[in-house]
C-alpha cells in the first residue's frame, strides 16, 4: 500500500465522486464456483436479468464484455435490453476491426438513440478472433477507428486517409448519435506503451486491472503525463471483482466457498479460451498472483486467486463494508473516478454490494456530469 500522503493525479472529473458500474457476463463465466461453468447463466434471459437488477439497484453503468466464447454478443444484446432499462448506462465493449468504422459509428449511434444517450464505449484493441496480429498494426487500426468515430459523431463529413482503412469520404448525416456534444465517452485499457498512448490521445477514461496501490498510482501518473503532453486530461477507472459482507471473516469465507470446487486443469482451460489470455495485461495479472501470500492476498483486501480461472481482471477486493468503502475512498483520493465491479455469482453479489457499499459512496454518471447528452 502507499505509505505517503496520496495526491490525486490530474483528472478531467474534478468532482470527488465516482461512477459505480456492475458487470453482465455475456461470455459465459458467471458461476458460483470458479472453474465450473454453469450453462444456465450464459443465456440471453439470464444476462438480461443481471442488467435489469443492476438498473434497479442504482448502479450508474454496466459493462458488457466481448469475447469469442459461449454466451451473448454485445451489440445485439445491448439493443435487446435497451428498451427495458430506465437509468443505467451501458458500457459496451467494441473490438476494433470487427466492423467497418463508418458503419460501426452508425451502429453505435443507433444504439445511443435506443438508450437515450446512456451509452458509453469500451474500446478493445485485442487480436481479432482466430488471428495473432502485429501489435503496431492493431494500435494503428485502433487509432484510425477512433478517429473515424469522432469525425462521424462531431463533424459534417468523415474525411479519412490512413494506412489501414485508406481514403474514406462520407457525409455524417446518417451517423448522428443521441449525445450531441462529442458522442459517447470512450473507455480504454491496456498495459503496453502503445495502448497508453492511444488512450492518452483519444479516449476519456483509462481503465486498469487490479494491481498494488503503488503500481496503480504509477500507471495513473504515467498516462496522465502522456495526456498532458497532448494538452488533454482524462479520467481513470478500475475493473475489479468484489466480495463484501458485514464482516471481513464472512467475506473471506465466501472467497473460500467459490474456490471450493476449483480444478486447476479446468481453470486453465477456461482461462486460455479467452481471446486475451496471452496479452500483456493478463501476463501482468499472472505476475501479480505470484506475489500473493498463502491465502492469495498481495496487500490487505486484494485477493488474486480469481485469476487462476479467468482471463482479464484477476483480483478481487475482499472485506467488510467499511473496509471496502475505505479502499474505494483511497482509490478516489488517487484520482480514480470509475469503478467496474463484479462478483460470483453476479446477481447475488450485486445485492450485497448495493446494500452494503453503494449507499456510502458519492456517485455520479461520468457522461451526464460531463455534459455529453443533449438537454431534454
Amino acid at each position: 500500500m502507499l505509505h505517503h500522503p496520496i495526491q490525486s493525479v490530474p483528472v478531467r472529473t474534478t468532482q470527488r465522486a465516482c461512477e459505480v458500474a456492475w458487470f453482465s457476463d455475456l461470455c459465459g463465466e458467471d458461476t458460483e464456483f470458479l472453474s465450473v461453468r454453469d450453462p444456465a447463466r450464459s443465456t440471453f434471459a439470464h444476462c438480461r436479468t443481471i442488467a435489469l437488477k443492476a438498473d434497479q439497484l442504482g448502479f450508474n453503468n454496466l459493462l458488457l464484455p466481448t469475447s469469442y466464447m459461449v454466451g451473448q454478443e454485445v451489440i445485439p444484446f445491448a439493443g435487446g435490453v435497451a428498451p427495458d432499462l430506465t437509468q443505467i448506462s451501458l458500457l459496451t465493449a467494441i473490438r476494433c476491426g470487427e466492423l467497418h468504422p463508418p458503419m460501426l459509428a452508425r451502429t453505435l449511434a443507433s444504439l445511443d438513440h435506443m438508450l437515450q444517450g446512456r451509452l458509453t464505449i469500451n474500446i478493445i484493441n485485442s487480436d481479432l478472433p482466430g488471428y495473432r496480429e502485429d501489435a503496431n498494426f492493431r494500435y494503428q487500426r485502433c487509432a484510425e477507428t477512433i478517429q473515424i468515430l469522432k469525425q462521424a459523431w462531431t463533424q459534417d463529413r468523415i474525411e479519412h486517409d490512413g494506412p489501414v482503412y485508406g481514403k474514406i469520404s462520407l457525409d455524417t448525416a446518417p451517423v448522428r448519435p443521441y449525445q450531441q456534444h462529442g458522442g459517447p465517452l470512450l473507455y480504454f485499457g491496456g498495459t503496453s506503451d502503445g495502448a497508453r498512448d492511444v488512450c492518452a490521445r483519444y479516449c476519456d477514461v483509462f481503465l486498469m486491472w487490479p494491481e498494488s496501490e503503488e503500481m496503480l498510482y504509477a500507471n495513473m501518473q504515467d498516462v496522465a503525463e502522456r495526456a498532458d503532453r497532448l494538452g488533454r486530461t482524462i479520467d481513470f477507472g478500475l475493473r475489479i471483482h468484489v466480495i463484501v459482507r458485514e464482516t471481513e471473516a464472512e467475506a473471506r469465507a465466501w472467497s473460500t466457498h467459490i474456490m471450493s470446487k476449483f480444478d486447476p486443469v479446468r481453470g486453465a482451460a477456461l482461462k486460455n479460451a479467452s481471446q486475451s489470455s496471452w496479452s500483456l495485461g493478463v501476463k501482468r495479472q499472472n505476475e501479480l498472483r505470484q506475489m500473493a501470500d498463502s491465502d492469495g492476498f498481495v496487500e490487505p483486501l486484494l485477493w488474486t486467486d480469481i485469476g487462476k480461472a479467468r482471463s482479464g481482471a484477476g483480483g478481487a477486493l475482499v472485506g467488510s463494508a467499511d473496509q471496502i468503502v475505505e479502499k474505494i475512498t483511497r482509490y478516489m483520493d488517487m484520482g480514480m473516478r470509475s469503478f467496474i465491479f463484479s462478483g460470483y455469482p453476479l446477481i447475488e453479489e450485486a445485492d450485497y454490494f448495493a446494500s452494503l457499499v453503494l449507499p456510502k459512496l458519492p456517485t455520479i454518471s461520468l457522461s451526464v456530469q460531463q455534459g455529453r447528452r443533449p438537454q431534454t
